[in-house]
């Protein structure tokens, strides 16, 4: 399962449900709008709190900004030469502090060229637009044995606390059973505490904290390549999206403040057993939505709930789409399950490599052409 981001999210994997697409939703017309191009493999897009600015990242080991409209030639951060990019490696993400307008740091998720996962902070310099590289403090390394699988997200949560989703090391069907392992970071969800201790703490309610045999970053296991996740703080939900083996594509959700979830990987695909006729299901997150590998399908890629303003109709949708069938659907969760699915006609924009959220709530689409664009509502 390794590819490039052509591959990058090939690599990130396959599930799904099997059953009746989602209808093309009628009541509802979308577009999307062009905000960048030219970009060098593009996979992500966020901005600090309360700032009008877009930063976006670029797989070789780029941020960029969009100001006011134009993408600022000058990059707010170059790392290229300590980025191991190509495949499923590269820079993956960047999450910028509750306080980033008054203490200047950032999270950057990236890969280092021994292909270890690296989570660095940087901070601003006093150029608002570029970052100071040489600021660099590590936060957490973690060895990779593959080049597949690097997970790739750091987001914070609404709780304040850093929150990284970690693949399983690589490999097909889970080799190293790392999945099920709570005494590795891989195949997790950590959350730690980068407000106290150096470089981090363990904040109290990790569900591993005081056993010898887990690690205390861990908030959750059984993850294969978690391709992004989401908080929605006013719905109280975390979004898993994670990326299947060969044949199911899953999106969990489950409350932000349940500790110690497994979401069954090695041990499931999705909602089925893996490579077994049965399996123990107890105890085991089922997904919220799944799909099989049917026609192209491949890979999910996770989103965002939307909490914009620009299009009230579209409050509480969690958009999802896929890196190889390039569709973009939506779903709402209500009493515990998926209800309004919808699948959106987008028109053709090749493989989605992942969705971005501003800072007024309003969602972004990065494809594997270098092109991020805006979803609006289509003019009437």
């Amino acid at each position: 399962m390794t590819r490039s981001i052509a591959a990058l999210l090939l690599a990130l994997g396959c599930g799904g449900s099997g059953g009746p697409a989602p209808p093309i939703n009628t009541e509802l017309a979308l577009q999307l709008q062009q905000v960048a191009t030219g970009l060098s493999g593009p996979v992500y897009v966020t901005s600090p709190p309360g700032d009008a600015r877009l930063f976006i990242v670029e797989q070789p080991g780029r941020i960029r900004i969009v100001q006011n409209g134009q993408l600022v030639a000058t990059p707010f951060l170059d790392i290229i030469s300590r980025v191991g990019s190509g495949g499923e490696r590269g820079m993956l993400s960047v999450a910028f502090h509750p306080q980033y307008s008054t203490n200047g740091f950032f999270y950057v998720y990236f890969t280092a060229t021994n292909g270890d996962i690296r989570i660095e902070r940087f901070r601003v310099s006093s150029n608002p637009n570029v970052a100071d590289p040489a600021s660099s403090k590590l936060i957490l390394g973690v060895p990779h044995p593959r080049g597949n699988h690097n997970g790739g997200l750091a987001l914070f949560g609404p709780d304040g606390m850093l929150y990284l989703g970690l693949g399983d090391g690589g490999g097909g069907g889970d080799p190293d059973r790392n999945g099920q392992n709570a005494n590795t970071l891989l195949g997790a969800l950590l959350r730690i505490d980068v407000n106290t201790g150096d470089p981090y703490s363990i904040p109290a309610g990790n569900p591993f904290i005081g056993r010898s045999d887990a690690r205390g970053e861990i908030w959750a296991i059984g993850l294969r390549n978690p391709w992004r996740f989401a908080f929605d703080p006013q719905g109280g939900n975390l979004y898993v999206a994670d990326v299947g083996q060969g044949d199911r594509e899953e999106v969990n959700v489950v409350s932000a403040t349940r500790a110690g979830v497994n979401y069954g990987w090695n041990i499931m695909e999705g909602s089925v057993c893996y490579n077994a006729s049965s399996c123990d299901r107890q105890g085991l997150e089922l997904p919220a939505v799944e799909y099989r590998h049917l026609g192209n399908a491949c890979s999910v890629t996770g989103g965002f709930v939307y909490r914009g303003s620009a299009i009230p109709d579209l409050a509480g949708h969690y958009f999802y789409g896929d890196y190889c069938a390039g569709f973009v659907k939506s779903f709402k969760y209500e009493n515990g399950a998926a209800t309004d699915e919808r699948t959106w006609e987008l028109g053709n924009i090749g493989n989605v490599t992942s969705f971005g959220q501003d800072a007024a709530g309003e969602l972004y689409i990065t494809t594997g052409n270098g092109v991020v664009y805006r979803i609006v509502e289509a003019a009437g």
